[in-house]
C-alpha cells in the first residue's frame, strides 16, 4: 500500500507511475485519497482543539463552584456537554474519512521503479539475458502430456475423477521426480543462507491484505467461506506475514526465508491449448524465497535472488531467458519484477517458471513491518520474493527437453535426489 507521505510529497510522480501500470483514473483516484486525508486531518485538528477546550473548561468548573459562581459553572457544564456531542460527530466523520481513505488505498497498485519499461502486455517485456543448453530432440518428440502417459508418470484423468481439471495425480517416477525437485530446491536455498519455513497453506483475511492478495479483484483465490480462510496462491503470503506488526532490529536484516508449499489458484478464465497438461494448474508445488531488507540494500538482495534462480536453471541444464517486465505486465504489488522462462522444445514455446520481485515498502506498509535503525527511530522495511522454483512447468520442460529414444534423461544435479538417471 502506498504511504500518504509518498502520495502527498510526490503526487505527480505517483500518478505517472500508476499510469505506467495502466491503472485507470490514476489522477482522480489519487486526488480522492488526498481529499480523504485532508478531511481526516482537518477534522482531527478541530477535534483536538475541542478536546483541549473541554479539558480546560472541566478544570475550571470546580474552581467556579468553590468561588460560589454556580451560574457560571452551570454554563461551563453546558458548554462541555455541547462540545462532547460535537466531538462525537467529529470522531465519526474522522473515522469514516480514515476508513474511506484506507479502502481506496487498498485498490491502488504499487508504483513501478523508473527502470521498468513502458508497455501494455507480455509482448512489451524486455529480454535481459538468454542462457542454458541448446536442445536437440528426436523427430517424433512428444509434448509432456503425452510423455507422462507413455511412462505412467502423471494421471490427469484420475485427477479429474478425484477433484476436477487442474489437479493432477503424480505416480511412480513422476512423484519421485517431483519430490526430488522439491528437495533439490530447498537444499540449494539452505546453502544460500535461507532459513526453511513450513507454514500453513490456509491464511486469514488479514494475511491476504498484508501481502496484497486481498481485495481479490480477479477472483483467483479459493475462499473457505464458513471459516473466512483462504487457500494460499503462494508461500509468499504466510511467510511474509510472519513479520506483520513486527519491529525488527537493523542487525537482523536482511532476513532470508524459504518455504515449500502446495499452491492453489482458481485460474479463472484460463482455457485453450496453452493450458494443457502441466502448463496451468489449480494446485501445484513451489519453493518460494522471501526476503525482508533495509531500503538501501534491497536492490542488492534482488540481484542475489536473480542470480540464485538463474543458478538453479543452469544446474537443471535448461534453456532459459530472463525478462524485465513492463509496467502493464507487472503484478499489482511489485515495483520491479523479472520473469524467468524455460524453453519447451516439444511445444516450441517459452514457459514462465519464476517471478522475482521487489515490492519496495508497499507490502511492508500494509503489514506494518518495520525495523529500528541506529537512531532508534523505526522505518518501513522492503520486502522481496521469488519462485525458486515453481514445479509444474519445470517438470514439463525437463520431460520434453530430455527425451531420447531410450527414455527421459535426468540432469546430473538431480540424480542424487531421484536415485535414477533415466525414466524408461
Amino acid at each position: 500500500m502506498l504511504t500518504i507521505k509518498q502520495i502527498t510529497e510526490n503526487t505527480d510522480a505517483v500518478i505517472r507511475g500508476l499510469e505506467k501500470k495502466h491503472f485507470k483514473n490514476a489522477k482522480e483516484t489519487i486526488d480522492q485519497v488526498i481529499a480523504f486525508n485532508d478531511k481526516r486531518r482537518s477534522t482531527q485538528s478541530i477535534l483536538d482543539n475541542n478536546l483541549s477546550e473541554v479539558n480546560s473548561i472541566s478544570k475550571s468548573i470546580g474552581q467556579l463552584m468553590k468561588e460560589g459562581k454556580k451560574e457560571e459553572a452551570e454554563t461551563a457544564k453546558s458548554r462541555v456537554a455541547e462540545l462532547k456531542e460535537v466531538n462525537k460527530t467529529l470522531q465519526t466523520e474522522m473515522d469514516q474519512a480514515a476508513e474511506d481513505m484506507q479502502n481506496l488505498l487498498y485498490t491502488i497498485p504499487n508504483v513501478p521503479y523508473n527502470e521498468v519499461p513502458e508497455g501494455v502486455g507480455a509482448e512489451d517485456n524486455v529480454v535481459e539475458k538468454m542462457g542454458g543448453m541448446e536442445t536437440e530432440l528426436p523427430k517424433d518428440a512428444l509434448p509432456h502430456w503425452e510423455l507422462t502417459k507413455k511412462y505412467d508418470l502423471i494421471d490427469f484423468d484420475l485427477g479429474v475423477k478425484i477433484t476436477g481439471a487442474g489437479f493432477p495425480v503424480y505416480k511412480g517416477k513422476g512423484a519421485q521426480l517431483q519430490r526430488a525437485l522439491i528437495n533439490f530446491f530447498l537444499d540449494e536455498a539452505r546453502k544460500a543462507g535461507y532459513l526453511e519455513i513450513m507454514p500453513p497453506t490456509v491464511v486469514n483475511a488479514a494475511s491476504g491484505y498484508g501481502t496484497g492478495q486481498l481485495p481479490d479483484k480477479e477472483g483467483q483465490m479459493y475462499h473457505c467461506e464458513v471459516d473466512d480462510l483462504y487457500l494460499i496462491p503462494t508461500a509468499e503470503v504466510p511467510v511474509t506475514n510472519i513479520y506483520r506488526d513486527v519491529i525488527l532490529e537493523e542487525k537482523q536484516l536482511p532476513i532470508k526465508n524459504c518455504a515449500y508449499t502446495q499452491c492453489f489458484r482458481r485460474e479463472a478464465g484460463s482455457y485453450g491449448k496453452d493450458v494443457r497438461g502441466l502448463n496451468r494448474l489449480h494446485e501445484f508445488s513451489k519453493v518460494e524465497l522471501v526476503r525482508i531488507d533495509k531500503p538501501e540494500h534491497s536492490r542488492q538482495s534482488h540481484k542475489e535472488m536473480l542470480d540464485h534462480v538463474e543458478g538453479l536453471l543452469q544446474k537443471l541444464e535448461l534453456p532459459y531467458r530472463i525478462l524485465r517486465l513492463c509496467g502493464g505486465d507487472m503484478s499489482f504489488t511489485a515495483a520491479l519484477c523479472f520473469d524467468f522462462e524455460v524453453y519447451s522444445e516439444a511445444q516450441k514455446r517459452w514457459l514462465e517458471v519464476s517471478s522475482v520481485s521487489n515490492f519496495d515498502t508497499y507490502q511492508a506498509n500494509r503489514l506494518k513491518c518495520r525495523y529500528r535503525s541506529g537512531e532508534k527511530k523505526t522505518e518501513l522495511c522492503h520486502t522481496l520474493n521469488g519462485s525458486a522454483l515453481a514445479l509444474p512447468r519445470i517438470v514439463a520442460a525437463l520431460l520434453e527437453n530430455n527425451q531420447t529414444p531410450e527414455g527421459i534423461r535426468i540432469p546430473k544435479a538431480l540424480v542424487p535426489y531421484t536415485g535414477f538417471e533415466m525414466i524408461d
